[in-house]
């Protein structure tokens, strides 16, 4: 029996194994000329396999590269793109460092923290005012999400200035609508026909409650 674990290994298995085995025999031609016409034929092979890549931009590139992928890189060939080098597909990727700073508030999470403090750094004027009055907007709907009950404007006001360092203040006077949690429970609870759910109980409680009619 011949197990796939037994063959050679696949370079890119989307393609299947038959194209591996193609451009393996098409580099052993002799003739240049003749190897190249081969690979496109194989490169018209892969693109039916894979139609999918023609919605990618410029696809035919990015079969020709793959092409030269699955020779190990190893083809003399005319090819319409210039061959890319292995080292461009075995390159490491830029390493992401993660944030150590650690969250002041966590129910407001990073961003809100983030912008905050980089609002901290404008200057002061009408401009950031506004952004500071649109932040506290933001941050009374995050607030709400984690405790659904109602919040106090100055709870906000105090937040934002904690997480600001103190450099952040809502212009004198500013007030927010009031927002209870009760709406927003009901909002979430309503039913397809607009009916709150509270009074889809009272009227199955009622419907429960008929009597049904007597026979004679």
């Amino acid at each position: 029996m011949d197990y796939n674990t037994q063959r050679e290994k696949l370079i890119m298995p989307e393609y299947g194994r038959y194209v591996q085995k193609l451009l393996k025999q098409v580099k052993s031609i002799p003739d240049k000329e003749k190897r190249s016409e081969q690979v496109r034929a194989v490169v018209n092979a892969m693109g039916t396999l894979n139609p999918h890549l023609r919605e990618m931009n410029d696809f035919k590139h990015k079969l020709w590269d793959h092409v030269f992928v699955i020779s190990d890189f190893d083809l003399d060939i005319d090819a319409p793109y210039p061959p890319p080098t292995s080292e461009s597909f075995r390159t490491a990727p830029n390493r992401i460092e993660l944030e150590d700073k650690p969250l002041k508030l966590n129910y407001y999470g990073r961003n809100i923290q983030n912008m905050a403090e980089a609002l901290a750094k404008k200057p002061s004027g009408t401009e950031r005012d506004e952004m500071v009055m649109a932040l506290a907007y933001y941050m009374r709907k995050q607030y709400l999400i984690w405790n659904k009950d109602s919040v106090a404007d100055q709870t906000i006001f105090n937040d934002i200035a904690m997480l600001s360092k103190g450099q952040l203040a809502v212009p004198e006077g500013f007030k927010m609508d009031e927002v209870q949690g009760e709406l927003v429970r009901q909002a979430y609870f309503q039913s397809k026909n607009g009916q709150p759910r509270s009074d889809m109980g009272k009227n199955y409680r009622n419907k429960k409650r008929k009597k049904k009619p007597q026979r004679f």
